[in-house]
């Protein structure tokens, strides 16, 4: 689980990132990204219901992702609020493909520092 200052929470913090941010788009998912500055990076999912009526599968997909991002959170540049949107691409995908394609796609944001 990610920890509680790592995650986006408010509808307004949401808006204000699909608004500002910038996009960056990956094979299956695409990413928002907008810089505010703070100590910390905050993460937030959107894995709507024209993803997949089966709840199931997108709170699957919501696990899979917060684990990624926990595993990357030393790697990660501070001061960044991070949404990700799920494509139907991403459904039959395993969670080394997901990592991989997420690691990726941060590096291309400027986000994730190579160690």
């Amino acid at each position: 689980m990610l920890p509680k200052e790592n995650r986006l929470l408010k509808r307004e913090d949401f808006e204000k990132v699909k608004k500002e941010g910038k996009k960056f788009q990956g094979k299956f998912f695409g990413v928002l990204v907008l810089k505010t500055g703070g100590d910390f990076s905050r993460f937030g999912f959107i894995f709507s219901t024209k993803l997949t009526k089966k709840t199931v599968l997108r709170n699957r997909l919501k696990r899979i992702f917060r684990e990624v991002i926990r595993g990357l959170l030393n790697r990660l540049r501070a001061g960044y609020d991070i949404i990700f949107l799920g494509r139907k691409e991403v459904l039959d995908k395993s969670f080394f493909e997901i990592s991989e394609e997420t690691k990726r796609v941060l590096r291309k944001a400027g986000i994730l520092v190579e160690k």
